[in-house]
């Protein structure tokens, strides 16, 4: 797992980004189809917005041990996501930024021994209040790339991508995921998903950093034909937590 004491200032670099390409939309691009199916600029930047809620709920439940209040359901967000996606452009943007402000607030007064702290993800499972850093640079960076509107994988930073290829790839061990080995050429680093040997599961699958993380998070083709197709993506973390 990555050096945690980097992504404080790693996400502030993020949302800077996000916020600086929301900020610069059309009314015309907002409303315009983004990169996931059913989805335009607005209902990206609205989902972004309600997610670092979630987050900052996640880090002052770990700070203080007192939920701040009820916790949004999957319903309630759904609903959150349609409405806010229906505001013009100053109002997506204003929004995005004060919840981005208020995550990176929370980031900031977090004393150093409740970052082990451990919270639930909504799906249930287990992490500590430190990753959940981790979860909102994978959700900057990965729908800015939604966007549709240039920040195109190869423009995730190495640190992030080494990192999600790593938790990735022990990921899809756990789940027998038929391939040997990912290989980020770009990067000098492997990881493997198989054991090598005779009963090896499957090939290497090898190429630009980026460009293996773009296929197994569904932005991206596959580096190789006959790769096999990966499962939904992101998966919980492996071994986990709790």
């Amino acid at each position: 797992m990555e050096d945690r004491t980097a992504l404080p200032d790693a996400v502030r670099a993020s949302a800077a980004r996000f916020a600086a390409s929301v900020s610069a939309l059309t009314e015309a691009e907002a409303r315009g189809p983004s990169a996931l199916p059913g989805w335009s600029r607005a209902h990206v930047v609205t989902h972004v917005a309600r997610s670092a809620d979630v987050y900052t709920w996640l880090l002052v439940l770990a700070r203080t041990g007192v939920e701040p209040g009820p916790r949004a359901d999957g319903a309630t967000l759904e609903r959150l996501l349609h409405e806010g996606a229906r505001r013009d452009v100053p109002a997506l943007a204003a929004d995005l930024r004060a919840s981005l402000d208020r995550l990176l607030d929370e980031v900031s007064a977090m004393p150093a021994e409740r970052w082990s702290v451990l919270v639930s993800a909504l799906a249930g499972w287990k992490h500590p209040a430190w990753y959940t850093l981790h979860r909102a640079r994978r959700e900057l960076e990965v729908h800015h790339t939604d966007l549709a509107l240039g920040h195109t994988p190869a423009a995730w930073p190495a640190g992030f991508v080494a990192a999600a290829l790593a938790e990735t790839a022990a990921a899809l061990a756990e789940r027998g995921f038929p391939v040997g080995r990912f290989e980020a050429v770009d990067l000098g680093r492997s990881w493997t998903v198989a054991p090598a040997g005779p009963t090896a599961a499957g090939p290497t699958a090898a190429g630009p950093g980026h460009a293996l993380l773009a296929w197994l998070a569904g932005r991206g083709p596959a580096p190789d034909a006959g790769l096999p197709v990966p499962p939904p993506w992101p998966q919980p973390p492996v071994p986990g937590w709790g």
